[in-house]
């Protein structure tokens, strides 16, 4: 649920990536509700049929192939993009010591380079229009790195410096760049992740209890919702938000600040 009436972004068209499942797919179905012209991709168009989407409107992409998604960015669905929320996203769990070349990079293609890759296309419409919105989905993992998920802290980090340049460079031009730090959200991929056996042992938590764990290491001891996540980047693409840009902004039921504490 939104504080935002039924028609807030008739107007607007927004492109979503790894909009199957999880985060991806709230926003889609936010600003789907909000009356956006809703744009998604998935590596298997399968797991966008809940969208109801025209087939102009969804798009398979394995944000993998940077080659693929150099070309893809090319398109108008892209270019013309008033709100673009990069969102998909991979882990591995692996010491740093002995991480290897291949898997580090594939991380960074999917967490970082393809984004990278989306977010110039789609400024450059923006910045000639005088109006967008950048959402990048980051990590609180991307302001205080996680010991056994080098790869993926390190990819967040780096997604809210880009953010950050594109903000500074694109600001007098009506444009906004932001990131979304989450901490753990409700989502297949993170299930996956805390019940990993790897991650367990590296973690040294025992496999049938590491569900209730996490969610009790977390001081509102439950998940955020996907909606949640949803409902924060409704609010930085409004207009409600404009003067809010180059800012990673924490959801994630007080985990980042319980060590402080």
């Amino acid at each position: 649920m939104t504080c935002f009436m039924p028609d807030a972004f008739l107007d607007k068209r927004v492109f979503i990536t790894g909009a199957s499942r999880g985060i991806g797919r709230a926003c889609a179905l936010a600003f789907k509700d909000l009356g956006a012209k809703v744009y998604a991709t998935c590596r298997d168009l399968t797991g966008l049929a809940f969208l109801g989407l025209p087939d102009d409107q969804v798009f398979s992409l394995d944000m993998r192939d940077l080659e693929a998604v150099e070309a893809f960015s090319r398109l108008n669905a892209v270019k013309l993009a008033d709100i673009l929320i990069n969102n998909a996203g991979t882990y591995i769990s692996h010491e740093m010591i002995g991480h290897s070349l291949s898997d580090w990079r594939r991380v960074f293609a999917i967490n970082l380079d393809s984004a990278m890759l989306l977010m110039q296309s789609a400024a450059m419409g923006m910045k000639e229009r005088k109006f967008g919105r950048i959402i990048n989905i980051s990590s609180i993992s991307g302001r205080q790195a996680e010991a056994f998920g080098g790869a993926y802290s390190a990819s967040k980090f780096a997604m809210i410096g880009m953010t950050q340049a594109l903000a500074l460079e694109t600001a007098q031009y009506g444009v906004t760049a932001n990131c979304i730090c989450p901490g753990w959200v409700e989502t297949d991929l993170a299930v996956e992740q805390i019940t990993d056996p790897e991650w367990c042992r590296l973690n040294q938590l025992p496999a049938e209890q590491s569900l209730d764990l996490i969610r009790f290491s977390i001081p509102q001891q439950k998940m955020v919702a996907p909606s949640e996540v949803a409902g924060l980047a409704v609010y930085l693409a409004s207009e409600a938000a404009r003067p809010i840009t180059g800012q990673a902004i924490n959801i994630c039921g007080g985990l980042s600040i319980h060590e402080l504490v």
